[in-house]
């Protein structure tokens, strides 16, 4: 039976983060744009921030609809209204919003109860969505919002330990197992991973990592091309299912689209103005994403090492209300003195069309997995600021597997750059043979990563051979896990 002959209906339930719900929301039109229904399931103040994004799906006709479900905000301590990762992540907040997981089970029980999907496609964060999609008599798929580098190599971290074999956190080792000879440091390893205690990320990220091998599969933010090497070994050493079907991001074709992906706010097109005024590859394109936010010293550093490089700039910095006006974080004089060659955006920037203007020729980036597909999608090459979570992986994947970005030097968590150190990856990523030899293999990476999306890509094959595999299930229910 084809997939076209058997509508889904699919629900996807990401975490409340912006680097989680993003690409959920677009993984959700990808369904609907192939005549499946999918359900978007989030909370009351994240839901004007779905609407929009959903809106053009909508109106072309796509069953696409979304449910609110309420988040417990009081029962852990949280500020009403707080249901966003992307509100703030003092270790105090991250702690109370991960003791909130688990009571998100009981409303999406009842919603599923309800409704009566088919398919079930949960956060990896959710770790209990594996036996209630079982309840159901439905699969659960898990969406990551990391590549399989990434998962592959926490997946080799958690069951190898190679850590406990060096002396000092900042000596090197190699993950065994592995397709490449990849290294690491305790420095740049989540501590979660690591920690042997209860605490609340190390039980969240251990009831995550159990899931994966009692979940039906894993659908992945990625293309095959890639990172296939991983892909095979998620499928053949890890025996567990898998299917890439991006990069998502480009079922943002239409401009509005794009402009508005990531943000329900009304969108300035000033910075893409400034743009069309500069020469093709010249200018680098500095964000470290929704969450990031860095000392004043360090932003000081970064706008020296800006200015020092000689290169244009599009700067996207983010500064809590109460700093508007307060220039301490600028040294004296700055937006003056690179007026025309450098552009400092406060708040919030249109990612997907700045990455895609002919004008940017590099891009200063946390290692977000979010930031780094739209980087090789856009055939634009890297820096590499890795801060939290998995950025340290992406940035290897990047920098020593893809090589098509250079690391700025941050050596662990919580380390900071210097302006040198700034200048002269900012200078390595625009300026001379090297930036040119990275330049092309982005270049080709990102018309591969097209013909992936595209019809008859792999991308494209993979989605269809998932959806015929759950089109099945729906008609054999002794296949659920």
């Amino acid at each position: 039976m084809s997939s076209h002959d058997h509508e889904l209906h699919l629900a996807f339930f990401p975490f409340m983060a912006h680097g989680h719900m993003i690409p959920t929301i677009d993984l959700a039109k990808l369904f609907a744009s192939r005549g499946h229904k999918a359900t978007l399931i989030t909370t009351p103040n994240n839901a004007d921030f779905f609407a929009k994004s959903i809106y053009k799906s909508q109106q072309l006709g796509h069953q696409i609809s979304l449910i609110s479900v309420k988040f417990p905000s009081a029962e852990v301590g949280l500020p009403e209204g707080f249901e966003s990762l992307s509100l703030g992540s003092s270790p105090d907040l991250y702690q109370k919003f991960l003791k909130a997981i688990p009571l998100l089970e009981k409303p999406l029980d009842e919603l599923l109860q309800k409704h009566r999907p088919h398919v079930l496609v949960a956060d990896t964060l959710f770790s209990w969505a594996t036996d209630l999609a079982a309840k159901y008599g439905i699969p659960r798929l898990i969406f990551h919002g990391t590549c399989n580098f990434c998962v592959c190599a926490s997946l080799c971290l958690s069951m190898y330990k190679p850590y406990k074999k060096v002396s000092s956190d900042s000596e090197d080792f190699v993950l065994p197992n592995l397709p490449n000879e990849i290294k690491f440091s305790r420095n740049q390893i989540p501590s979660f991973i690591m920690q042997e205690g209860e605490t609340e990320v190390s039980k969240v990220f251990r009831a995550s990592v159990e899931s994966i091998y009692r979940s039906y599969g894993t659908v992945f933010n990625s293309f095959y091309e890639l990172e296939g090497a991983y892909t095979d070994y998620y499928r053949n050493v890890l025996g567990r299912k898998c299917w890439n079907i991006g990069p998502v991001s480009l079922t943002n074709m239409d401009p509005e689209e794009k402009a508005y992906r990531g943000e329900a706010s009304t969108v300035d097109h000033g910075c893409l103005k400034w743009l069309d005024t500069k020469k093709p590859n010249s200018v680098v394109y500095v964000c470290f994403g929704s969450k990031q936010k860095f000392t004043n010293e360090q932003l000081k550093e970064i706008a020296l090492g800006l200015q020092a490089s000689g290169q244009q700039f599009i700067w996207v910095v983010k500064k809590d209300k109460k700093d508007e006006g307060n220039g301490t974080w600028l040294p004296e004089g700055f937006e003056k003195r690179n007026e025309g060659k450098g552009l400092v955006v406060r708040g919030w920037a249109p990612q997907l069309l700045i990455l895609s203007h002919e004008a940017v020729g590099g891009f200063v980036t946390h290692c977000g997995w979010n930031s780094i597909l739209e980087a090789v999608s856009a055939g634009v090459p890297m820096v590499t600021w890795p801060m939290v979570a998995d950025q340290f992986f992406n940035q290897k994947l990047v920098t020593q597997v893809l090589m098509i970005g250079i690391e700025v030097g941050i050596q662990w968590v919580g380390d900071s750059a210097k302006k040198d150190a700034i200048k002269m990856a900012v200078t390595q990523i625009t300026a001379g043979e090297e930036a040119e030899e990275l330049r092309n293999r982005a270049r080709a990476l990102a018309e591969t990563a097209k013909r992936a999306f595209a019809e008859g890509g792999s991308s494209f094959n993979d989605l269809n051979s998932l959806l015929e595999e759950l089109a099945s299930l729906t008609n054999d229910k002794s296949l659920f896990p």
